[in-house]
C-alpha cells in the first residue's frame, strides 16, 4: 500500500500542534508526517495500521505515533452521523524546533525517550486518567504555560513507555522520510502562512501550486486532511488570539484585529472564533485577563 506525505497544519510560530477533529470518519489514507504525534480516540472505533501492523482501537484510547511512522486509522462504525469520529492530537517534530531543546542535559531522558520509542506504544488503561488529563490541560493553555504542560506530557510518556510493548516490530526503513523545502505541499502552506492576511483566493492559492481549482481542493484536502478555508480560518484564529493576549489590547481593538488578520466580515470571524476556540472573543478576552491576574497575583505571594 503507497504511503502518502502528510503535511500537518502547523501554525506559523508554533513549535507544538493541538487539532481536534470531528467528522463522519477518520482520515483514511495510510500516511507519514515528520511530526510524533499522541492521538485520543474521544469517539469512533476501528483498527490502526501501523507499518503493516494491525491493532484495533475504540473510544478513549490513546496512541503514540513516532515522527515519520506509517499509520492510518480506518473507522470501521456503521454510525455515518458527522460526529461519529472525534479525536484529540498533538503533534510535535522532534527535528525541528525543538530539537536544541532536547539536546539540553537536564531534557536528557525525554531525548532518550523520542529515539528509542519511535515505533510507538498504546498508552495502558490504568495510565488513561492521567494522560488524558495532561491532554486537556496542554489543549487549554498557552505560550509558556503550554510548553510546560507539554514537557511534563513527555515526561509521563517516557516513563510509561518503559513498561508497553511497541505498535510495531520494527521501524520500518523505508518509511522514513523527511519532508523537504521542495515538497509541493511544503511550498503551498508555506506561502498560506506568509499571506493569510491578505485577501487569499482558491484561484491564488491553486495558482501556487500549479494547479486547477479543483485538482487544488482534492490535492490539499488528501494532503493535510481539511480544506482551504478550514486551514485558513485555523491560523487567522491562532493570529487573532495571539493578538487578543496582548496586554494593552481591549475588547474595542477586536473588529480591527479581526480584519488584519484576514477575516472580511464580523459575523463570520464570530461565528468562526466561536467553532474554534468554543466561546465568543469578548468571552476569550475575559477569561485571558483572569488567568494573567491570577497568575500575577501567584509570583507576587
Amino acid at each position: 500500500m503507497k504511503t502518502l506525505q502528510f503535511n500537518i497544519p502547523v501554525i506559523q510560530g508554533q513549535s507544538i500542534t493541538v487539532q481536534e477533529d470531528i467528522s463522519e470518519s477518520f482520515y483514511p489514507h495510510l500516511h507519514r508526517h515528520q511530526e510524533a504525534q499522541l492521538m485520543w480516540i474521544t469517539k469512533g472505533r476501528g483498527v490502526l495500521l501501523v507499518d503493516e501492523t494491525l491493532h484495533s482501537f475504540k473510544e478513549n484510547d490513546i496512541f503514540f505515533i513516532g515522527a515519520n511512522q506509517a499509520h492510518v486509522f480506518k473507522s470501521v462504525s456503521e454510525d455515518k452521523a458527522s460526529d461519529a469520529a472525534r479525536s484529540i492530537s498533538i503533534f510535535f517534530d522532534p527535528a525541528g524546533r525543538l530539537k536544541q531543546l532536547f539536546m539540553l542535559g537536564e531534557f536528557e531522558p525525554l531525548e532518550q525517550f523520542l529515539k528509542q520509542d519511535s515505533r510507538g506504544f498504546k498508552i495502558p488503561k490504568m495510565d488513561f486518567e492521567v494522560v488524558s488529563k495532561r491532554i486537556m490541560l496542554l489543549k487549554q493553555s498557552e505560550k509558556i504555560d503550554k510548553m510546560m504542560h507539554f514537557f511534563y506530557l513527555l515526561r509521563t510518556l517516557s516513563q510509561i513507555s518503559k513498561r508497553t510493548d511497541s505498535l510495531c516490530p520494527e521501524l520500518m526503513e523505508a518509511a522514513v522520510c523527511s519532508i523537504g523545502k521542495n515538497n509541493r505541499i511544503e511550498k503551498v502552506c508555506h506561502y498560506i502562512n506568509t499571506h493569510f492576511k491578505h485577501g487569499l483566493t482558491l484561484e491564488s492559492v491553486a495558482e501556487s501550486a500549479h494547479l486547477s481549482p479543483q485538482a487544488f481542493c482534492r490535492y490539499f484536502k488528501k494532503h493535510c486532511g481539511i480544506t482551504l478555508v478550514g486551514y485558513l480560518n485555523r491560523i487567522r484564529i491562532n493570529e487573532v488570539c495571539s493578538q487578543l493576549g496582548k496586554d494593552h489590547l481591549h475588547l474595542e481593538n477586536i473588529s480591527f484585529i479581526a480584519y488584519n488578520c484576514g477575516f472580511n466580515s464580523i459575523t463570520n470571524f464570530n461565528r468562526v472564533f466561536k467553532q474554534i476556540i468554543g466561546c465568543t472573543p469578548k468571552e476569550y478576552i475575559m477569561r485571558y485577563d483572569q488567568r494573567h491576574t491570577e497568575n500575577t497575583i501567584v509570583s507576587y505571594v
